[in-house]
């Protein structure tokens, strides 16, 4: 087994040599925000999406049209507002008159990067529409279906701070975005290299490193990653953990969940801890993999009692109760 790991390992090298030109070529353009790329990145690999909350003007437009640009795919920008309508997003026919016939407008959906921005501004009818689209990676207009383009990945932001006029996701539908990302300020140093580079007249080019066949190389070798059964229990652990916290190791937390995580958790914790081994260049995944994506995969998927919002406790709060309690294997 040692063997076979060491040569998956060597595998897995080869085929992320792509990672550290992505993070070059992005490193041109955006200054830190290290985790939010990786977490992107994650994601890609995955074919998950992501969920980005910041306060306004941390570089998440400017970083995930980077990506794009690297990527040589598509990109779409939506600014979510009140009077958005699904049509806006998806497409629509438009009849024309010269033929009597109706001819499809594609959507900005149809990219394979898209930004939907402050994403809690739209109705709950254009939130389902995205949704479904994510889910379904298709668009019915009409009475037909088209398929999305591939690779297909949604990055959502929405503002925490400006809560007027906004239509909060429901948790159902927040428990499909694969990871939620907090994005916060940059260091001292990371603001003067900013103030630095935007003084420059000029935006640096990036280079278009990572093909599609790369990527679906990549892809394929999520499975492959070795992943020990005592990893997979710790996994298990964890998200029991957030359902009968009074069982275990887990003490004082069971008046602060009111619902724990589902099923999608221990899915996607299993993918992205996978996913972050092979960002590592490792075939093999350890329990600091689970750890580094477990609080961006489960803080949207737990449900807070009224009891923690009275002591003013966050869900980062209660699953760093638990990432310290619970044993690691």
């Amino acid at each position: 087994m040692e063997q076979d790991v060491r040569v998956l390992t060597e595998m897995v090298k080869k085929e992320s040599a792509f990672v550290d030109r992505v993070l070059a070529e992005v490193g041109k353009v955006v200054v830190g925000q290290r985790e939010m790329l990786e977490r992107i990145l994650i994601a890609l690999l995955c074919r998950g999406h992501v969920l980005i909350e910041g306060v306004p003007g941390l570089g998440k437009t400017l970083t995930v049209r980077t990506v794009a640009d690297v990527l040589n795919a598509t990109f779409s920008r939506v600014q979510f507002t009140p009077d958005l309508l699904p049509a806006d997003l998806t497409g629509t026919q438009i009849y024309r008159p010269q033929t009597g016939e109706f001819k499809v407008k594609k959507g900005p959906i149809f990219a394979s990067v898209v930004l939907a921005d402050e994403v809690n501004r739209a109705p709950a009818k254009v939130q389902s529409a995205l949704l479904e689209a994510m889910q379904e990676r298709q668009v019915t207009i009409g009475d037909q279906t088209y398929p999305l383009p591939e690779p297909f990945l949604v990055l959502a932001t929405q503002n925490p701070i400006e809560q007027e006029g906004t239509y909060p996701l429901p948790e159902a539908q927040i428990d499909r975005f694969m990871l939620k990302v907090r994005v916060t300020y940059p260091t001292r140093e990371e603001e003067q290299d900013i103030m630095e580079r935007m003084s420059l007249s000029l935006e640096p080019d990036v280079e278009k490193v990572l093909s599609l066949e790369e990527l679906t190389r990549a892809r394929s070798m999520m499975s492959e990653i070795y992943m020990d059964d005592k990893v997979k229990q710790y996994i298990i652990d964890l998200v029991f953990a957030t359902r009968h916290p009074e069982e275990g190791t887990v003490a004082g937390l069971r008046d602060y969940i009111r619902f724990g995580a589902s099923p999608r958790a221990s899915i996607f914790l299993n993918e992205a801890a996978r996913a972050h081994a092979f960002l590592r260049h490792r075939g093999y995944v350890i329990p600091e993999d689970v750890k580094a994506v477990g609080m961006d995969v489960l803080r949207h998927r737990i449900i807070l009692s009224y009891e923690a919002e009275a002591e003013n406790l966050t869900a980062e709060d209660i699953l760093q109760r638990l990432f310290d309690s619970v044993p690691v294997p």
